[in-house]
């Protein structure tokens, strides 16, 4: 299993934001998605009610979605595990 990782729009700037002021979390969460596409591996479960999943990183929370074809996943948001969750 190995998937590319396309990173939306969003969810690339709250990454970079993350990276700018939390340096070694923002490398945390990138090593984590890229585990995660290229093994499966990670604290990964399904959000109730959507389709999306959520990757655990410390406090902090990846929210993404697998394409039609299952061959990438595509990254949603990077937020704070209080943040995350909210509708």
């Amino acid at each position: 299993m190995s998937y590319a990782i396309i990173w939306e729009r969003r969810a690339a700037d709250e990454l970079t934001a993350l990276a700018r002021g939390n340096p070694s979390m923002g490398r945390r969460v990138t090593r984590a998605i890229e585990r995660f596409a290229a093994t499966g591996l990670g604290d990964v479960k399904r959000l109730s009610g959507e389709d999306s999943l959520r990757l655990r990183v410390g406090d902090w929370r990846v929210i993404f979605t697998h394409d039609a074809d299952r061959t990438s996943i595509i990254v949603l948001r990077v937020l704070p595990r209080g943040r995350a969750y909210r509708r």
